[in-house]
């Protein structure tokens, strides 16, 4: 239709009018020729069966990558797996043989989580509710420091983080009481 109007603009599923006739007519299906999925020019995803690109207009290029090329590079890319996969497994040996040649002081025996669960007298799950809960608190304090309002709708939005931290420690806190078992004495 758009040749036999005059000064009709292009459409970007047409080639340009002042090519020939054979250029407008219908590519042939080469078995085996890929054509490329993105455009060279600007970057934009070809659409389906398309010859140009519809943002640019730049004609769309077959790819050259031959089938032995992606062979090779899945070589590489599974050399490169394993030469990571031994580098990771050396760096580990190297950190656990060093782990147990590192002098620790005598008081970080205390930070340990039974002593502190003897300490504190909470069965575990009641305890590890209770360090969400102060990580909750330090999170609501955290909140605090780093941001600050200029406007009134950041001030909504900090004190909304600041709820909702509060509203997840105290849930914490409630779920470590629930957790306790009662004592002998009570």
């Amino acid at each position: 239709m758009a040749d036999l109007v005059r000064d009709a603009e292009q459409e970007f599923w047409s080639p340009p009018s002042a090519l020939d006739p054979s250029a407008t007519a219908a590519p042939q299906a080469v078995a085996g020729v890929e054509m490329a999925d993105a455009c060279e020019g600007c970057g934009s995803e070809f659409m389906i069966a398309a010859r140009f690109c519809h943002t640019c207009g730049l004609r769309r290029q077959a790819l050259t990558v031959a089938p032995v090329d992606r062979d090779r590079k899945a070589e590489v890319i599974a050399g490169l797996w394993a030469r990571g996969a031994a580098w990771l497994r050396n760096g580990l040996t190297w950190a656990a043989d060093t782990w147990h040649e590192i002098p620790f002081p005598n008081w970080l025996h205390y930070l340990h989580f039974h002593e502190i669960k003897h300490w504190v007298g909470l069965p575990t799950g009641s305890l590890i509710a209770f360090i969400v809960g102060l990580g909750c608190v330090v999170g609501v304090i955290g909140v605090s420091l780093f941001y600050k309002a200029s406007n009134l709708v950041e001030f909504q939005a900090i004190q909304m983080w600041r709820i909702e931290w509060l509203l997840a420690a105290t849930a914490s806190f409630v779920a470590g009481i629930l957790l306790k078992k009662p004592s002998d004495n009570e």
